[in-house]
């Protein structure tokens, strides 16, 4: 009986995390290919360029959208192939989380779970497009938020070394 009496003290203590995903999305797409068709009788000479963002917003307590941006650019020579963008979202219950711990959630794990959308939708437009496939390389988000935390750091103690 005593045991059964900490074990429910000890859950009281540590609230019940909660992680679900309620929605996934497109949010925006765009597929260019300025120098089409001319740039189809060319030497096909491909250099690719991928700029990844991501956003998270509060829509309601515990309710997160996280939007996760990839811009990809391939130029063959001087011309450009084709501009993809692509914002793939995802609405999530993040509930019982530490300041830290969802700060973590919404700028790493929701943006990895949302990557394998952007990379088959990036993948699809390309080919539609009228070219080569294309695959977007794995990406570790915990690094990449690992980034942004030292990034955000460093534009503190330069703002309070200023004032």
């Amino acid at each position: 009986m005593a045991e059964n009496q900490e074990n429910d003290a000890a859950g009281q203590q540590a609230p019940q995390q909660v992680f679900q995903v309620q929605k996934l999305y497109l949010k925006d797409v765009s597929f260019e290919s300025p120098n089409a068709p001319d740039l189809f009788r060319e030497e096909w000479k491909p250099e690719t360029s991928v700029q990844i963002s991501t956003e998270a917003s509060q829509l309601a307590e515990g309710v997160h959208e996280v939007v996760l941006g990839v811009t990809v650019t391939t130029k063959s020579g001087q011309a450009t192939a084709y501009l993809v963008e692509v914002k793939q979202a995802g609405i999530f219950t993040l509930q019982g989380f530490e300041p830290q711990q969802l700060s973590h959630m919404l700028g790493s794990y929701c943006p990895n779970f949302l990557y394998p959308f952007v990379r088959e939708a990036v993948a699809d437009l390309i080919i539609k497009g009228g070219f080569p496939g294309f695959l977007l390389a794995p990406v570790n988000f915990d690094a990449l938020y690992a980034q942004h935390l030292q990034q955000q750091a460093a534009q503190s103690e330069e703002s309070g070394t200023e004032h």
